[in-house]
């Protein structure tokens, strides 16, 4: 079974880190290169990489801050947005990824996922699901979206869970648009559901506030990894201090030696 992971995720909008609250009301957080230095430094197990208006304005992702970005970190770097081929697949490994995060084009497209799997292997595929709470719908209660959030894909977020899974996918990234940037915990009910209808990792994002938080969600099964943006980018949080926490509460973590940890100076 993997170790628990705790991913920085850097959303980037015109070669800038942003951040917003559901999605919306985007404000910078930084160069998306040093940011990725502090977090390979600060002992992060891994990097998401999330170009987050390349689907929107149906353009390619940028390679050339992903090759940047790649080239300053030694741990594992997952990319998205902008994704709509196996091209593009091997656009962005040859750039640095180590994995892919396919989203929008998969849906409109499913066997994207069973052709870039076969292709590149299972473990270079994550398949991102945005959900949201959705009254009409009489399955899980939860609907997926697309295009970064601003079209109703029609899709119940377990089910579609299921069939990435079937098709292929090595991991599935979870955002919950509902809690996205509030800081009140993750969406534990929606990932409860994912998380008991699949049997690959399962990375949980949005809602994070506190340290608590990430405990309660890594105590769910399947959920193998914790992702989180704003509390890292303004240092309300240091890695260190987080994986501290989780490590005296039970959670097993990998704890880099003589960490550069800007909170403690």
């Amino acid at each position: 079974m993997l170790m628990p992971r705790i991913i920085p995720c850097l959303d980037v909008k015109e070669g800038r880190t942003v951040k917003g609250v559901g999605f919306k009301n985007l404000r910078d957080a930084g160069d998306p290169v040093k940011l990725a230095q502090l977090y390979d430094k600060q002992g992060a197990d891994e990097l998401v990489f999330l170009d987050i208006t390349a689907t929107i304005e149906a353009r390619d992702s940028m390679a050339d801050i992903v090759y940047a970005v790649a080239g300053q970190v030694f741990i594992p770097l997952t990319v998205g947005g902008g994704v709509r081929s196996e091209n593009d697949v091997q656009r962005l490994l040859s750039a640095g990824a180590d994995k892919i995060s396919i989203n929008s084009a998969a849906i409109q497209n499913p066997k994207l996922i069973s052709n870039a799997a076969k292709r590149f292997g299972a473990q270079c595929i994550t398949l991102a699901i945005d959900a949201k709470k959705d009254s009409s719908n009489n399955e899980s209660g939860f609907s997926v979206y697309s295009h970064g959030g601003t079209r109703h894909s029609g899709r119940d977020a377990v089910a579609w869970a299921k069939e990435v899974q079937e098709r292929g996918a090595g991991e599935i990234l979870v955002t919950s648009m509902d809690c996205d940037g509030k800081k009140n915990g993750f969406d534990l009910p929606l990932l409860a559901k994912i998380a008991q209808a699949v049997d690959i990792p399962i990375i949980a994002s949005g809602g994070a506030g506190e340290m608590e938080h990430f405990k309660d969600v890594l105590k769910l099964p399947n959920i193998t990894g914790a992702l989180a943006a704003s509390l890292f980018h303004y240092r309300q949080i240091s890695i260190p201090q987080l994986k501290a926490y989780l490590q005296k509460q039970g959670i097993n973590m990998r704890i880099t030696e003589k960490i550069d940890d800007p909170s403690n100076r």
